[in-house]
């Protein structure tokens, strides 16, 4: 069956995470992505350096974020490109855009100019901090966004320095926040027609994510602080160590906490006044931590981890990238795929994380050579251009 964005062309013209990561979602989803790449190209071909080096002119960051897309070079600060790049415009239901504010309007592709163009294209920008307010020229990274919406602020351990989340938190949100916007643009257009503008930043989406952490701000008035890898609701829901390492632990009910302390061999901290509610767990939480780790101790995490499971303890290890890829559940849910790239030949990706009973998401193209496809979409453009 024809994939549920089968039909829909989008314009890319994102680099590196936020918007990369965006367009390749709808790509998996069937979309026609034409990234649209300055001479230079894409900033991510080159980042990590020579130990990211792939074989032929590109970094492993490109591809982890590129796969079925296509790429045309287009210099859009010439008049000759910027008629190719019209042309496209006239054929496509979606463009995606990540430049500062400002910069597509010098550029003549601003939202105004193309929906010129063509009413019913969904424009999405993505920026550092959005297209209005005092911060909007700045410039957006991840990690600025992090610091700047609280995300720094509670992550790491308590009373140490602000630590960012270990994945790129803000740019992975705001490429899913947009491709939402997206999908719900599309959805709205077969009711009225109409494309429309979405404004989306780093800043926002890091903020959205932090429900559990503005809900406790403005609950109590103070701000919330870094807990390591403990829970801001509940307790025990955090990592405790183990004789070989550590081990995460979630008793959330008081049936999972009496079955915990059972499986330790520790019944006695059932009914102690310190831990016999989750309140009174969480007001104690460094008693508490130190009466379960004095126990846990005694095991590896592999026993531990049976043990919990067998009693009816949500409870997982904490594994580094080499140990998730030989785990055998990420084998069994596909989150391994395999690409043949023109160059670098037979190269990893990351599965799907979403599965599709009719529609199943595949890998139809490679990251795309910089310009691999400039003379096949001005063939299906019928216009010639330098690119």
């Amino acid at each position: 069956m024809p994939l549920p964005l089968d039909g829909v062309r989008v314009i890319d013209l994102t680099q590196v995470m936020g918007g990369p990561f965006c367009t390749m979602q709808l790509g998996d989803l069937g979309a026609d992505v034409i990234k649209v790449e300055p001479p230079a190209g894409d900033l991510s071909r080159s980042l990590g350096g020579a130990q990211l080096q792939m074989p032929g002119d590109d970094n492993a960051p490109f591809f982890a974020l590129n796969r079925n897309k296509r790429s045309i070079v287009l210099d859009l600060t010439t008049e000759t490109d910027r008629s190719v790049f019209m042309a496209l415009v006239r054929t496509a239901d979606v463009l995606v855009e990540s430049f500062r504010p400002g910069v597509t309007k010098r550029l003549g592709v601003d939202y105004d100019t193309v929906a010129a163009v063509n009413p019913g294209l969904i424009y999405a920008s993505i920026s550092g901090f959005g297209q209005t307010g005092p911060y909007a020229d700045r410039p957006g990274f991840d990690l600025i966004a992090q610091g700047m919406s609280g995300i720094m602020s509670i992550t790491g351990e308590p009373g140490g320095t602000p630590v960012k989340c270990g994945v790129p938190i803000a740019d992975l949100a705001v490429g899913l926040i947009a491709t939402n916007g997206v999908l719900a643009a599309l959805i709205a257009r077969e009711r009225t027609g109409r494309g429309q503008y979405i404004d989306t930043s780093l800043f926002e989406s890091a903020l959205a994510m932090s429900v559990w952490e503005t809900t406790e701000y403005w609950a109590t008035g103070e701000p919330p602080r870094a807990l390591g890898s403990a829970h801001r609701l509940s307790a025990p829901y955090q990592a405790f160590r183990t004789s070989d390492g550590y081990i995460t632990l979630a008793a959330l009910t008081p049936l999972q906490w009496k079955h915990l302390c059972a499986t330790l061999d520790r019944g006695a901290l059932a009914t102690d006044s310190r831990f016999a509610t989750n309140a009174a767990r969480m007001e104690n939480r460094s008693d508490l931590v130190r009466e379960l780790e004095a126990a846990l101790g005694a095991r590896t995490t592999a026993e531990w981890v049976e043990r919990m499971l067998a009693a009816g303890v949500p409870a997982g290890p904490i594994h580094d990238f080499a140990q998730v890829f030989s785990d055998p559940h990420t084998h069994a849910r596909h989150m391994i795929e395999d690409v043949d790239h023109p160059v670098a030949g037979r190269v990893h990706t990351l599965g799907f994380p979403l599965k599709m009973s009719d529609t199943p998401l595949s890998v139809r193209r490679p990251p795309p050579l910089l310009g691999e496809h400039s003379a096949e979409i001005l063939r299906e453009l019928g216009v010639e251009g330098s690119a």
